[in-house]
């Protein structure tokens, strides 16, 4: 009898190979449900941030104060606009990223060896990161598309699928593409800060504790992932937040005039100017980002030890423990 294809996932890998082909498909799994999850409990925030880019001039009280007038002007249910898109959309991004980011950073380790491997721990971190969002961008920029037209527009469409058909007629497959340079802006340099903030966080909680994650509880792993989320995630939306405010202008009808997309970035960016990109709409992407960070890393060690794998952290072979 054939095993079902969830007991397959359940199962531990062979002894031996900690880190095969199995423990990749684990840690791609426990990354799309991590982003899927934090990403889609969010998405009210993700609505109000994104009104706040498009129009500060009418949404300019706030986070709660935008919540309140998206509420009192369309229902409570407008603020689950494009859930869909980005509950999909950042499963498949989650998968790419996360899998990603394991598989790069082990193969680096194994070809530099640990002691190298050390040494060289954030530049890995950043260089893993970097090749797994590039990855994974390609396929969640429809999805963003999509998703941003519909908050802009809320009468755009009535559901994922609705918006794809609809965005193809309408502007046809580069329209998908449309927002992919600022998306790589916005996502590579985020999440080369985010990941890379958190390892070294990460370090330097643990050295502080006197300890180090193979001796730590489960528990005490995820407490850990989840402050050291907090503070990545609040350094990686600093960083990343001008190319988020371009890639929500660049996905509204009309934006920037016409003419090939990096002339209307430019446009985009002279109307608004450098000190708005920068700060208009950072707060409520400040805490958004923190809780959704924290949570990523947090949700992520859980599910990887609910599936029997053990992230891969990297350690000084020299010193004594």
């Amino acid at each position: 009898m054939s095993p079902l294809p969830g007991s397959v996932l359940l199962a531990p890998s062979p002894a031996g190979t900690k880190y095969d082909a199995m423990y990749y498909l684990k840690g791609a799994a426990a990354g799309g449900i991590c982003c899927s999850i934090t990403h889609g409990a969010l998405c009210p925030v993700d609505v109000v941030k994104t009104r706040v880019q498009l129009d500060p001039v009418k949404y300019n009280s706030g986070l709660i104060g935008g919540m309140r007038q998206v509420v009192a002007e369309e229902g409570a249910m407008a603020l689950t606009t494009g859930l869909g898109a980005t509950a999909f959309g950042y499963f498949v991004q989650g998968w790419f990223k996360f899998g990603g980011v394991e598989l790069f950073k082990i193969k680096s380790v194994e070809a530099l060896g640990e002691e190298k491997a050390w040494e060289m721990k954030t530049q890995i971190y950043l260089g893993a990161a970097a090749a797994a969002e590039f990855i994974a961008d390609i396929f969640l920029c429809p999805l963003e598309a999509v998703r941003i037209r519909s908050v802009s527009d809320p009468e755009f469409c009535d559901g994922l699928a609705d918006g794809f058909v609809k965005m193809l007629k309408a502007d046809g497959v580069a329209g998908f593409y449309a927002g992919f340079v600022p998306i790589l802006f916005k996502q590579v340099p985020y999440t080369m800060a985010k990941f890379a903030v958190q390892g070294e966080a990460a370090d330097a909680i643990y050295k502080s504790m006197g300890t180090n994650p193979s001796e730590c509880s489960n528990g005490t792993n995820v407490s850990v992932s989840l402050t050291s989320g907090v503070i990545a995630g609040v350094a990686a939306a600093v960083i990343s937040h001008p190319a988020d405010t371009l890639l929500s202008k660049i996905n509204k009808a009309g934006a920037g005039g016409d003419g090939p997309m990096i002339s209307r970035l430019m446009n985009i960016a002279k109307e608004v100017g450098f000190v708005n990109l920068c700060t208009v709409g950072l707060l409520p992407r400040c805490v958004m980002i923190g809780t959704l960070t924290a949570g990523q890393f947090g949700i992520f060690d859980t599910v990887m030890n609910a599936l029997g794998a053990s992230k891969y952290h990297f350690h000084d072979p020299k010193a004594e423990h």
